[in-house]
């Protein structure tokens, strides 16, 4: 604490005394922005209250992808950040519904910090950091992502940062409007209509977006509804404000999980026909942006998260073999269970960037806070009905009603040094208050056990940045970074019989590190190479285990113990046309992302096991080729194997354990630009490959969660 405070303040007088001598003469600072080609590029130095100096990053320009964006294929916009695990279902209730990176787990993206706009849109990102909402990529503008080295700046997950960025207002004119359908494989029809335009100092963007799909397997059909709205106002240059309203609306059917026979003998098979979830989200935000110079910028962001996830289904008891079937006897179904969890979430957070001199060189501080407070109800084990429509009533109490509550207050400091024309070191810190709570009861075993406790933490994290920039198009760059993610309210309760929580379960903390070079040569070249090194003390991960008492294997969430992971990150895209013909109006963009991680626990009975989830090598390899008239890529991905659990064991009768084997996808898609808008026209998993990423020991299974067979898609985009 007294090396936290120290260093605290020794900074915030540096910029103190730079500021107070009047007779200093400051110099233009150029600070660069977005760095791309072809959609994929960097943010340099500092943007919108952030400070990237030293950071590894990468920025996705939408507009600028031949991609699936109806279905937000994941695979396909966001392939190209190198390492990136992504869980690819469509059953589970959300068309992108999981990634991370260095071995991390990608479920519901729950070691990443998700956000839209720069505020978080998952429900609590210490208690319950599970993201159920994304915006469609017709709406999206850009991407960033941030690696470990965001925990300082962003909160302390180990994944690091992702940002939706939705599209802003048409500047030049009142009105502004874009309509894109689609329609494909399996029943897809999607529909997106948005408008936008600036009347004086009021400008506004907005957009409806419907989606109806059959599904790939048998009982997945699903819906959703999803919009935004934002109106922002310019005072003067100098101050903007912005008020914005998310929701989603959807419901899905989920087919269940598949033991490795009945995937092995078909894939789109399934066992269950009465399971449903439903997530309600809204999010309502609002900005402040004060830009007082070109050195000095002020954001304030409010944000009030308000949702919902309600699911009945068929339990996991039983495990995938367990056919969902009428009893002979009462020649019915067996009751389903019914889950209902009612979340809220406000959260406030200022971030500010300053730039100065300090004798003949410019510094940049960057500070801020957080505010939160979470309040997490979550209702389970209630008996539901015997019947197959979506039904949440049930009969008798629920096992257990808990509502946990979170605090969290953050402060935050980063200092970018200058140290001479080329090279700058930036130190930062971040001090976390955390309490959680919770109170209720559960019925354990037929008595009802009352719950009313509460714990306090505080923790100091540190890091350290650095960047040598040889020219402006190339630089080395080196990171590291603490990290902590404190135990979550899923991993404190569990699912369902099959799976038990280990009593003396503690918080994980570590840190994340990379060091690399990155730039580019003329319009023809970018790239960036980096190797990463990542400690995980005290992982929480699912293990099997054996009831001593009946001998049945169940899983169980521990600290299975701790792990490192380490490896290489790299991504090359090389014009080669523009290195030949640079005044050519034709373009042939070849990328190949690639990462290699080797993720093992190095302690604890586990010791050099693989730790669950993590794959070794990650090939995505792709060529895009355009001009005035058609835009067209062609994208193979390889995604090595992995395992189910900490156990590595090849087959279970649990399940979550098992083996993940590797896979390979092709992916084609084309656009083509018409007078008013642009027709799209492409085919996913071309090859029709048979895989899974996930084993799950609950919803939306149990058992393998398989991935989306060929598809095809096409629709058109017009805007007047």
């Amino acid at each position: 604490m007294r090396l936290y405070i120290t260093v605290f303040i020794g900074l915030v007088c540096c910029n103190l005394h730079a500021q107070k001598n009047d007779t200093i003469a400051l110099q233009e600072v150029s600070v660069q922005k977005i760095k791309s080609i072809n959609g994929m590029g960097r943010i340099q130095h500092a943007k919108d209250g952030v400070l990237y100096e030293g950071k590894k990053n990468e920025v996705l320009i939408i507009d600028s992808l031949d991609a699936n964006k109806a279905l937000n294929n994941t695979r396909q916009i966001l392939g190209r950040i190198p390492g990136l695990v992504i869980v690819e279902t469509e059953s589970s209730g959300f068309t992108a519904n999981g990634i991370a990176t260095r071995g991390l787990n990608p479920s519901q993206s729950i070691e990443m910090n998700t956000r839209q706009n720069g505020y978080n849109v998952s429900a609590d990102s210490f208690g319950y950091n599970e993201a159920y909402y994304l915006p469609p990529m017709e709406a999206v503008q850009r991407i960033e992502f941030i690696r470990g080295a965001a925990s300082l700046q962003f909160g302390s997950q180990f994944g690091g940062m992702v940002n939706y960025v939705i599209k802003e207002a048409d500047t030049k004119r009142p009105l502004v409007v874009q309509t894109a359908q689609t329609i494909g494989s399996f029943g897809l029809y999607n529909a997106f209509t948005s408008a936008s335009g600036t009347t004086g100092k009021w400008n506004y963007y907005g957009y409806l977006q419907y989606r109806n799909l059959d599904g790939y397997r048998a009982n997945s059909t699903q819906w959703q509804l999803s919009g935004f709205g934002k109106i922002g106002y310019t005072f003067s240059a100098k101050i903007k404000t912005s008020l914005e309203y998310t929701f989603m609306r959807n419901r899905v059917q989920m087919p269940g999980g598949l033991t490795d026979s009945l995937f092995n003998a078909d894939p789109r098979s399934s066992t269950r026909s009465r399971n449903w979830i439903k997530s309600p989200w809204n999010i309502l935000a609002n900005t402040w942006q004060f830009e007082w110079s070109k050195r000095a910028f002020l954001s304030v962001k409010t944000s009030f998260l308000f949702s919902n996830r309600s699911l009945v289904w068929r339990n996991e008891d039983g495990g995938a073999e367990a056919i969902d079937g009428i009893d002979p006897v009462t020649l019915q179904y067996v009751p389903r269970e019914v889950e209902q969890e009612d979340m809220q979430n406000v959260a406030q957070e200022a971030r500010f960037t300053q730039q100065y001199q300090w004798g003949n060189m410019p510094m940049t501080l960057a500070a801020g806070f957080r505010l939160s407070h979470s309040s997490f109800t979550r209702l389970g084990g209630g008996q539901g009905t015997t019947g197959s429509d979506f039904n949440l009533n049930i009969t008798g109490n629920w096992e257990y009603n808990l509502q946990y509550k979170t605090a969290n207050v953050a402060p935050f400091l980063e200092q970018c040094f200058k140290l001479n024309s080329k090279l700058s070191i930036t130190p930062g810190m971040r001090f976390e208050y955390l309490r959680t709570s919770v109170n209720g009861y559960k019925i354990n075993e037929g008595d009802q056990q009352q719950m009313d406790a509460y714990k306090t933490r505080t923790f100091p994290l540190f890091g350290l940045g650095i960047e040598y920039q040889w020219n402006l198009a190339l630089n080395a760059y080196g990171n590291i970074s603490q990290a902590y993610r404190p135990i979550d309210y899923s991993q404190l309760e569990p699912f369902g019989t099959s799976s038990r929580i280990d009593s003396r379960l503690k918080d994980s903390k570590g840190f994340n590190s990379d060091v690399g070079i990155r730039g580019a040569l003329g319009k023809w070249l970018h790239f960036d190479v980096g190797l990463f090194y990542l400690s995980y003390e005290n992982r929480i991960g699912v293990v099997l285990a054996t009831d001593p008492t009946t001998g049945d294997y169940y899983s169980l969430r521990t600290n299975v113990a701790n792990s490192v992971h380490k490896g290489i990150e790299s991504y090359v895209e090389w014009n080669a046309i523009k290195q030949w013909f640079p005044g050519s109006k034709h373009n042939l963009h070849i990328f190949h992302s690639f990462s290699y991680t080797d993720a093992r626990y190095v302690s604890g009975p586990y010791e050099g096991k693989r730790v669950e989830a993590a794959v070794k090598n990650i090939h995505r390899l792709g060529m895009t080729y355009a001009q005035p008239h058609l835009s067209t890529t062609l994208q193979w991905s390889y995604t090595g194997d992995a395992f189910g659990d900490a156990t590595n064991a090849l087959t279970s009768s649990n399940p979550v354990g098992g083996y993940i084997p590797s896979y390979q996808v092709i992916d084609w898609s084309s656009s083509i630009p018409l007078k008013k808008g642009t027709l799209r026209i492409g085919c996913n998993n071309i090859t029709d490959a048979a895989y899974f990423t996930r084993r799950t020991d609950e919803y939306p299974g149990p058992g393998i969660i398989p991935a989306i067979g060929r598809s095809w898609y096409v629709g058109f985009t017009v805007g007047f």
